[in-house]
C-alpha cells in the first residue's frame, strides 16, 4: 500500500469537540474525491468520529491522518487517530460490543472495526494508543443483464 501519488496525508490535531467536526468533514472530503459512494462516505465519517472521540476524551487529545491509499488495483482511505494517553489496559475488552469505560452505549471501537476493512489498534498502558483503519473504494454491483 502506497498514499496516492495526487494527494498527501492530511494531519489534523484533535483537541476540542470543534475539532471533532473538522476531522468529520475532511474524511467525508476526501472520501468523496477518491470515488467512496454516499454509504460508504457516511460509514468512514461515522468510523472516525468514534476514533477521533475516543482520542479526545480517554487519550486527552491526539492526531488524526488522513491519507489516501492506490495500491495499483484500488483506491482506499487511512485514517491513524495518535493520542499520548494512558493506553488500553485490556484491549479485548474495549473491543467487546458493550463495554464502555466513558458511559456510552460501549459500540465505538468494536463499531468503527465493522466500518471498515482493515482495523488495527496499538496501544500499551502508560504509552498511549493508536488506532488505523483503513477502507477500500468498493463499486456497486451492476444490475444483471436479463434479471426481472
Amino acid at each position: 500500500m502506497q498514499a496516492s501519488g495526487q494527494a498527501s496525508a492530511t494531519s489534523l490535531p484533535i483537541g476540542s469537540d470543534a475539532d471533532l467536526a473538522w476531522v468529520r468533514q475532511q474524511v467525508r472530503r476526501c472520501a468523496a474525491q477518491l470515488g467512496f459512494g454516499l454509504v460508504q462516505q457516511t460509514k468512514l465519517v461515522t468510523a472516525a468520529s468514534e476514533l477521533a472521540r475516543n482520542t479526545l476524551v480517554h487519550g486527552g487529545g491526539g492526531r488524526a491522518e488522513i491519507t489516501p491509499l492506490n495500491n495499483g488495483r484500488s483506491r482506499g482511505l487511512r485514517m491513524c487517530f495518535t493520542d499520548s494517553g494512558p493506553g488500553i489496559r485490556d484491549l479485548e475488552l474495549a473491543m467487546t460490543d458493550g463495554y464502555t469505560t466513558g458511559g456510552g452505549l460501549g459500540l465505538g471501537m468494536s463499531g468503527a472495526k465493522r466500518l471498515v476493512h482493515e482495523f488495527a489498534v496499538d496501544t500499551e498502558p502508560g504509552r498511549g494508543t493508536t488506532v488505523t483503519a483503513v477502507a477500500w473504494v468498493t463499486q456497486v454491483p451492476s444490475s444483471r443483464q436479463g434479471a426481472g
